[in-house]
């Protein structure tokens, strides 16, 4: 491994509607394709349905709407749903979460140069909004999103 190497991060950037995510790799333990099961009436706006993955019902979670815009659900084969791992004090009771996104997910090998955070307007599950190669991307408030993945869990 040369040196360059290691100053790097592998990262995902995650297209949502209007707006992409940046997560290190090591966030996301699988994508897959879309397919949930409907939200129960009375489910919070947030809550596009629950995932069957692995012998477990993870809620599936459309940040958009968990940031105060309207749920989207992707049409035309485009959507994923991002499998998260979780880090908070919750883990032991859901180990992952899913994300709904709105077209397939990229690698990106990135140094700390290559990120620069900007002053965005963040809404509740944003944590900051980032400029990476002249584009512009947001970091996602994993804690928030967990916070709302407990919320619905069974």
């Amino acid at each position: 491994m040369s040196e360059n190497d290691s100053q790097t991060l592998a990262c995902v950037i995650i297209p949502m509607n209007g707006r992409q995510l940046l997560l290190p790799n090591v966030t996301i333990a699988e994508v897959v394709d879309f397919a949930s099961t409907e939200a129960a009436a009375n489910s919070p706006e947030w809550l596009v349905g629950h995932l069957e993955w692995r012998g477990l019902a993870l809620p599936v979670i459309s940040y958009d709407a968990a940031n105060g815009a309207a749920l989207t659900v992707p049409g035309a084969n485009r959507g994923r749903i991002v499998i998260l791992n979780t880090v908070s004090d919750h883990h032991q009771r859901i180990p992952f979460m899913a994300l709904v996104t709105q077209g397939i997910p990229s690698q990106a090998r990135l140094t700390e140069e290559q990120i620069r955070q900007l002053d965005g307007e963040a809404g509740p599950a944003d944590l900051m909004q980032v400029e990476v190669e002249g584009d512009t991307a947001w970091i996602p408030n994993l804690d928030y999103l967990e916070s709302l993945a407990v919320e619905v869990a069974g």
